[in-house]
């Protein structure tokens, strides 16, 4: 294999593992919090759609992204309500939020567009188009270097970049202000944070509302960027892929990036490679297009014991009287 496939196998991993990684900081952010969120397929494919439909009236791919993460926030407010606000089981709030998101965005599509749920293809500023780095081109004849950061660093839209640069911020917010330290102390333990004077429900609300942001940005990547439209049901799992992701890293932002990249290689390897022999037997392609998922569930099975979440996650903090 020599070093353009290395490149071209590596550059497929970084765009498929964006919304991946997207959705599982997303994930991160409101699970630390103690709200567990199965809805990040959900709100990933509600701002998809919504982000599509306003850049093909709109004509720009910037209101889209601002309205798909509005449209992902509302999601995240309806989570925040029945599980903070209401108390309700967190895990069948998530799942109805994927349900909704399912159908409403196949019917508005539909009365919208008559597509079969799908929008009309994006093209010029309705969407994200690469961005060439500085002196990307000038580097290009540089053996190796001038390949790798040609090819592999450079060349990509902004939103990649966001969601690359969101892993060191999430790392820093996280380990290294007042509110990141907070977040971690209401999932561990709410009601000594409450002690100490400072809100819960403020605080899941917070990480709730950043949670709907990260995958509004993720949503809007996946129709805006790294396709040219909204398809129906274009999410694919990625959700609950990133949830996966997230419990394999344990809960932490660089071991999530590490997950994500795992899990877009896997992707690119099965749509790259699907006329794989082993002797005389040709590997299936279903085999390989489904390794990411084969993977999630490996690591659901091997490390959901292992990995131990937030003390207090997915249970109502109850105010003591």
């Amino acid at each position: 294999m020599d070093l353009t496939t290395v490149l071209q196998l590596l550059d497929s991993s970084v765009r498929l593992a964006t919304p991946l990684l997207l959705a599982c900081l997303a994930g991160l952010y409101s699970e630390r919090a103690g709200i567990f969120d199965i809805g990040l397929e959900g709100k990933m494919l509600a701002a998809a759609f919504v982000a599509a439909a306003t850049s093909a009236y709109a004509g720009s791919a910037w209101l889209g992204l601002l309205a798909g993460m509005a449209a992902s926030v509302a999601l995240a407010l309806v989570h925040g309500l029945a599980s903070i606000t209401l108390k309700g089981n967190q895990l069948i709030s998530g799942v109805a939020i994927n349900f909704l998101a399912s159908g409403l965005t196949a019917l508005i599509g539909q009365s919208l567009f008559g597509l079969g749920g799908q929008t009309p293809q994006l093209e010029g500023p309705q969407r994200f188009n690469a961005v060439t780095l500085p002196l990307a081109e000038t580097l290009r004849g540089v053996p190796v270097i001038g390949p790798i950061y040609f090819d592999l660093v450079s060349g990509h839209n902004l939103l990649v970049y966001v969601a690359f640069l969101a892993v060191p911020a999430t790392w820093w917010v996280l380990y290294r202000t007042r509110f990141g330290l907070r977040l971690r102390a209401v999932g561990e333990n709410p009601g000594a944070v409450d002690t100490a004077g400072v809100s819960v429900v403020r605080l899941r609300y917070m990480a709730v509302i950043i949670a709907g942001l990260l995958c509004g940005v993720a949503g809007a990547y996946l129709s805006t960027a790294m396709s040219a439209g909204f398809i129906r049901d274009m999410t694919a799992g990625k959700g609950f892929i990133a949830l996966a992701a997230l419990i394999f890293a344990k809960w932490r932002p660089w071991p999530a990036l590490l997950a994500c990249l795992l899990f877009g290689f896997l992707e690119a390897v099965g749509i790259r490679y699907q006329d794989i022999k082993i002797g005389e037997v040709a590997v299936p392609v279903q085999l390989m297009q489904a390794l990411p998922y084969i993977l999630t569930v490996v690591i659901l099975a091997g490390f959901v014991g292992k990995a131990i979440p937030p003390r207090a996650g997915g249970r109502p903090y109850v105010k003591e009287r």
